[in-house]
């Protein structure tokens, strides 16, 4: 089966990813490879794929910061203060998770990382399904993360079911993560948002 490329319109992912397929999407960082993340089995498929060892979690793709609260309990005011500074952007917080979120997606943890997106395809493809997509980067795992459609059917063509078609990523490089669970605040990867502007907003220095 060849992979469907989609470039305009992607309300044909959207019905893939709520039958439990698997779809390459654009961000602004890297491109990621999405599946419904309250379908056990399809987020089992994205560990398949990738060959991404499975205590590794995923983080959750959402439209704003309202969605997390279906999914996150106990959000401090500091991460909704980052999200409002930096929402769309390239910036995950980890937080505790609710009972909503399968246990494949956290390897089994009590938190989960989130991230609105700074796409407007992906914006639009999180709307349209009404679904948090588990999406990590759309490679083979321990291979360069893909910045254009190009790159994620040069690993998975034929093993995944669409690839949304949104143009070279524009940072180019994976997003920061802030451990939001923890006082102060901890920055577990450095990435597309420098520590420095989150330190700004915190008002504090994270660890």
């Amino acid at each position: 089966m060849d992979t469907l490329i989609l470039y305009g319109d992607v309300a044909p992912a959207a019905e893939i990813l709520s039958a439990g397929g698997l779809v390459g999407v654009p961000t602004e960082t890297v491109y990621g490879l999405a599946a419904n993340a309250l379908n056990a089995a399809a987020v089992g498929k994205i560990y398949e794929v990738k060959g991404r060892p499975e205590v590794k979690p995923v983080s959750l793709l959402i439209p704003d910061l309202q969605t997390a609260g279906r999914f996150c309990r106990d959000i401090p005011e500091a991460a909704r203060a980052l999200a409002a500074a930096f929402w769309p952007g390239p910036l995950t917080m980890i937080l505790y998770r609710r009972d909503s979120v399968p246990d494949i997606v956290t390897a089994g943890g009590d938190t989960v990382g989130v991230r609105c997106p700074a796409h407007e395809k992906t914006l639009e493809l999180l709307r349209l399904s009404g679904l948090p997509l588990a999406a990590p980067s759309a490679n083979t795992s321990g291979c360069p993360s893909p910045k254009t459609a190009a790159d994620v059917l040069s690993y998975f063509d034929g093993k995944i079911d669409c690839v949304i078609d949104g143009g070279e990523c524009s940072v180019g490089v994976e997003s920061t993560i802030v451990d939001m669970t923890c006082d102060p605040p901890r920055i577990l990867r450095r990435g597309g948002l420098p520590g420095a502007d989150i330190e700004r907003v915190l008002g504090v220095k994270t660890l």
